[in-house]
């Protein structure tokens, strides 16, 4: 019996001729985005090491209580391993539309989310730590607050019968961001 082969395979041949290439960075000199000191991640991607082709990797740092709001990914999948604390990875599964939960409860732990399924990270305990790897050196994220709050009121109603005030004041907190990314949204914006 053969072993099958499978997927795309970088063969790194933009290092020939390159001299010696950049193999090494810190991660933390690059902030993917950032709620504050404790609800952070970093990111590196073939920006800061050009020679890492085809692949990427986050450092994502949750409290609990954080989220990393519903989000999905245009052009990658993602691997998450869980490194300390305690996290739900949530799925949102668009073949049969149930939402699959993994309780990543000890370090080593992994939940895999495939390309263009919608997913969240729910921090269940302080210092939570996750290594997100994607099969994309240039991954993309679509925010789902960015579609929220894109949407004009009247599609609300004329497609849910959702009241066009409401929907409007129910959005505000994240209203002209540019996505919550770590949630909640700060205090200060919630006027209810």
């Amino acid at each position: 019996m053969t072993t099958p082969v499978s997927g795309y395979v970088t063969d790194n041949r933009n290092l020939v001729g390159a001299g010696t290439p950049n193999l090494s960075f810190d991660i933390k000199q690059n902030v993917l985005f950032e709620r504050n000191p404790e609800n952070i991640a970093f990111a590196l991607t073939s920006t800061q090491m050009p020679s890492m082709i085809g692949g990427s990797i986050a450092d994502l740092q949750l409290s609990k209580g954080f989220i990393r709001e519903p989000h999905w990914h245009t052009n990658a999948w993602e691997l998450d391993y869980l490194v300390s604390g305690e996290a739900d990875v949530s799925i949102l599964n668009p073949v049969n539309n149930n939402v699959v939960t993994y309780k990543l409860n000890r370090p080593g732990l992994t939940a895999f989310i495939p390309m263009g399924w919608m997913h969240w990270i729910s921090a269940k305990s302080d210092n939570t730590k996750l290594l997100l790897f994607f099969n994309n050196d240039q991954f993309m994220s679509v925010e789902q607050s960015v579609g929220l709050t894109r949407i004009p009121p009247e599609v609300y109603q004329n497609a849910y019968n959702i009241n066009p005030r409401e929907i409007s004041r129910a959005l505000e907190p994240i209203e002209g961001t540019e996505g919550v990314v770590i949630g909640p949204p700060p205090e200060e914006r919630t006027n209810y």
